[in-house]
This record gives structure tokens, C-alpha cells and sequence, in this order.
């Protein structure tokens, strides 16, 4: 079965980070991280990167400062992997670190290509 490309984005809460984590932590998520990364080298595309805060919003009426205030999620970063169907790559997202973080989620949308 051909792979199809899927983007993911990962949102959070604001201000849910909560505490820094401690040098420890920092380590054991680190590993964690690269553990994933590892065992799903095939799937990840592109491993995108995590978004500054701010930016610039485009509407039809102009240009904004973004995200607005009022946002309930805020996208914090993305990704691009392959997979076979919706349920693998929910699988590789699901397996991501960062994905089980208190006030985290992540948006599956498979890509339609041109």
C-alpha cells in the first residue's frame, strides 16, 4: 500500500507549560525524543520544528498580529510524517513525546497532494 503524507500540528493551551523541567528531566525527555525519533525514521518526512510566539495573521480585511489573545490553542509546532492510513499515523503521533504533555494535542490532517 502506497504511504500518504500526513501534517501534524502541535497545539497547547496557554499558558500550560507549567515549570521548567530540571536538568534530569530535560535528559530523560531528551531520550525519549530521540528514542522516538529512531524507531519512526521512516515515517517522519520532515520533523518541522516548534513556531515563536507571535506572528502575523492574513485575512481578507489585512494583516494582524498573531495569535490573537483570545485563542483557546495556540499551534506551538509541526511535523510531516508518511504512513499507510489515518490509524498509523495517529500511531506515530501518539508515540511522540511531547503528545501526552497536560494541555497538548495534536491535529492529524492527511496532505492532498498536487
Amino acid at each position: 500500500m502506497p504511504q500518504r503524507k500526513y501534517l501534524v500540528l502541535s497545539r497547547c493551551q496557554p499558558g500550560q507549560q507549567g515549570q521548567s523541567p530540571s536538568p534530569e528531566q530535560m535528559q530523560q525527555m531528551y531520550a525519549a525524543f530521540h528514542a522516538w525519533k529512531e524507531k519512526f525514521k521512516d515515517n517522519i518526512l520532515d520533523l518541522g520544528d516548534r513556531l515563536k510566539p507571535g506572528g502575523k495573521v492574513l485575512t481578507a480585511a489585512g494583516v494582524a498580529d498573531g495569535p490573537f489573545v483570545e485563542a483557546k490553542e495556540i499551534v506551538g509546532g509541526y511535523m510531516i510524517i508518511s504512513a499507510a492510513d489515518d490509524e498509523s499515523a495517529v500511531e506515530v503521533a501518539r508515540a511522540c513525546p511531547g503528545s501526552q504533555a497536560p494541555g497538548n494535542s495534536m491535529e492529524i490532517r492527511e496532505m492532498v497532494g498536487l
